[in-house]
């Protein structure tokens, strides 16, 4: 938070180590983490007020403490008097920064990691003793939390905040678990689908698909607007109501996993790496082709492999910093909806997979489905399948392009 009016204080001498944050705590990024000293405020009623002398001595004596160890890379010993919560955020990331360097863990949720731990450093002061905390500190976190967001994001904010005195827990910082309280828990799953039946569907319905694709459109006059997505924009929309695509699978897709001539996909979803397979139409293969034809070479030699490049011969989605993406998929749907008159709230890319999911659900074989969709199955029955029929996913991918060109499956 940015606590109003209330300016950050300047250091009290120019080699001074530590920053001030906007959270009225002193700070420094160490090894690529940030660690909390001391404050130079404390919020009262909801607004910063400034401490006295600005808490910088105490800050410093706090960062003097374990400044050797941090530089070091080593985890400094625990106070006597206990483990504080900004030494648990702190050693909670810094566990959390080696699976992002290892390649285990991703910026993103990096980034929503720290989300959490800053708040919860804001929320309960970071020289207070976990082994201090209650029901009713946990009680009135939550009741922030679900101050800002919806029910969603605050069940898996409740989930991430548990996973950090988890891992106090499990890593031997602390002697028993965490009460919790009875208060602090995701939301109720009634309350989770009043809310998802209060949004609108995510669904692309097929006249939407066909304007995208084949470029029907009408103008205000009543004639036609031939406005259609281009080679590359197209292929991937096709790839997403043909296979369940997202932005980050079009982006990511390499040509190893690429089989136009049998008309196959074998490609792991980058989210989650679960195998996925995928038949494609003869449709898609098509607009794959003319996307390749017009491909520019890639700007790096560690592009060469991406079947989509921009036309600068750069990634299509680039992760500027962990929490931002500049993603050029999204905002060229975005634009090509608005063109054809077709943008509504809430419908993004990945409404394609929301699109395929539903459509291909009504062929009655989601086994199959979930295979194309990279899903998950957590049934016994999946301990012991060990395949699935290629005849299979070809039918489920079929049933959606009947429902897509109906008047092509009659003729064929």
């Amino acid at each position: 938070m940015s606590g109003g009016s209330l300016k950050k204080p300047k250091k009290p001498y120019a080699e001074f180590p530590l920053t001030p944050h906007a959270s009225g705590k002193w700070m420094k990024k160490i090894r690529g983490t940030i660690h909390y000293f001391g404050a130079w405020a404390r919020r009262v009623n909801g607004k910063l007020v400034r401490a006295e002398r600005d808490g910088w001595k105490e800050a410093l004596e706090a960062y003097k403490a374990v400044a050797d160890d941090l530089h070091a890379g080593r985890t400094p010993r625990v106070k006597k008097d206990g483990l504080t919560v900004a030494d648990l955020a702190n050693q909670f990331l810094t566990s959390k920064l080696r699976k992002v360097e290892s390649g285990e863990l991703s910026p993103n949720l990096f980034y929503d990691y720290r989300l959490i731990t800053d708040l919860l450093v804001a929320s309960f002061g970071s020289t207070r003793l976990v082994n201090d905390l209650a029901a009713d500190d946990f009680s009135q976190l939550r009741a922030t939390m679900a101050k800002r967001w919806g029910p969603v994001r605050l069940g898996n904010s409740v989930t991430r905040a548990k996973s950090v005195f988890k891992f106090g827990y499990e890593s031997g910082l602390l002697e028993r678990p965490v009460r919790f309280g009875p208060d602090f828990v995701k939301p109720d799953k009634a309350v989770l689908r009043r809310h998802r039946a209060a949004r609108p569907a995510k669904l692309f319905e097929r006249k939407d698909l066909l304007a995208m694709i084949e470029g029907k459109g009408a103008t205000d006059d009543g004639g036609e607007k031939m406005v259609r997505a281009d080679h590359t924009l197209c292929a991937m929309i096709l790839l997403g109501v043909n296979c369940g695509f997202g932005n980050t699978d079009c982006s990511e897709l390499t040509f190893t996993a690429l089989d136009l001539k049998k008309g196959w996909i074998d490609f792991p979803r980058p989210k989650t790496g679960i195998a996925r397979r995928c038949p494609l139409w003869s449709e898609t293969v098509a607009a794959i082709r003319g996307s390749i034809a017009v491909r520019r070479e890639p700007a790096s030699p560690k592009d060469v492999n991406r079947v989509f490049l921009t036309a600068r011969g750069t990634p299509l989605i680039v992760q500027k910093r962990p929490g931002y993406r500049n993603d050029l998929i999204k905002s060229r749907l975005h634009h090509l909806l608005k063109v054809l008159g077709i943008l509504r709230a809430g419908m993004s890319f990945y409404a394609f997979r929301h699109t395929f999911e539903t459509i291909a659900g009504d062929s009655k074989d989601q086994v199959a489905v979930n295979l194309i969709m990279g899903h998950t199955d957590p049934s016994m029955a999946a301990v012991y399948r060990e395949r699935i029929d290629d005849a299979r996913l070809r039918a489920v991918a079929d049933h959606v392009r009947n429902w897509l060109w109906p008047d092509r499956a009659t003729a064929e």
